[in-house]
């Protein structure tokens, strides 16, 4: 199994210095330790979560490779140019709020290797508050071709927690700016050019949800943005028109919901009941 790999995080001004705190210290806790952490400062940081990188610089010389933007581009270009970084083929994506479990990515190494993937993840628990308050589950399909199929309409991988060929996302062109879908805009690229998917079953990350969670993906202006984009799958050839209006006006109506409705849509039609 090869065991080098690169991390890579982007942080911006509005995230919360507790939580990128917990999300680095669950790298840091794999048992398959990485040699290469790159984080990208998406335009200018507070003190406060300064001093959270710092701390973790000076305490791991030579891990981290902090990259400082000096204006906030979005996830988009800052993943990209974090991702020129990466020393290593093998690139573990990881929020700045999500919590990874100690097995992830020794899992992710053994099944990209037996599966011969470019891009794999797994499940993810997402939970409110913390780690004992667990509210759903979201699964995938498993194999290269189910995931296929399953992008027509859905994101096809959880991106907190995907392992990919750093040369296989540059063969795609890379990150781009697609406000909200900048990882779904990559994996369809990917797939279009014929790179293999692989999704783990089990759990392999805790993802911070939440009422703001479910109220960013709401309000007619994202909606309009997730029409753009459903359109744009249909151009590239991923989905069809059948799949543009079911999926895409399926989305629409449902960003229109009011937060509430949203929420409970969510967990009971997209995701699966907490079951930790």
């Amino acid at each position: 199994m090869e065991k080098k790999y690169s991390v890579l995080m982007s942080v911006y001004y509005k995230e919360t210095p507790a939580f990128l705190q917990e999300s680095i210290e669950s790298m840091l806790r794999q048992t398959v330790f990485p040699d290469d952490f790159v984080i990208v400062c998406d335009g200018p940081l507070p003190e406060e979560l300064w001093n959270v990188l710092q701390e973790f610089q000076k305490a791991r010389p030579g891990l981290f490779q902090i990259v400082p933007l000096k204006t906030c581009q979005g996830l988009g270009n800052a993943l990209n140019q974090g991702l020129s970084y990466c020393k290593n083929e093998r690139i573990a994506r990881m929020d700045s709020d999500d919590i990874s479990m100690p097995e992830r990515c020794e899992k992710q190494l053994l099944a990209m290797d037996r599966e011969q993937a470019d891009i794999l993840s797994g499940s993810v628990y997402e939970f409110e508050g913390s780690l004992q308050n667990i509210r759903a589950r979201r699964t995938l399909p498993q194999t290269a071709e189910e995931i296929r199929t399953y992008a027509q309409r859905r994101n096809p991988f959880n991106h907190p927690c995907v392992m990919y060929r750093k040369s296989a996302v540059q063969a795609a062109g890379g990150y781009r700016h697609c406000p909200f879908f900048e990882d779904y805009d990559l994996w369809a690229r990917m797939l279009l050019l014929g790179k293999k998917g692989y999704n783990l079953a089990e759990p392999i990350l805790y993802m911070r949800a939440g009422e703001s969670m479910y109220a960013r993906r709401g309000g007619i202006s994202y909606g309009c943005l997730a029409l753009k984009f459903r359109w744009k799958l249909k151009k590239m050839g991923i989905s069809s028109t059948a799949d543009f209006f079911v999926a895409g006006l399926g989305q629409f109506l449902v960003c229109l919901l009011p937060n509430k409705l949203r929420k409970i849509f969510y967990k009971k039609v997209l995701r699966k009941e907490g079951d930790a």
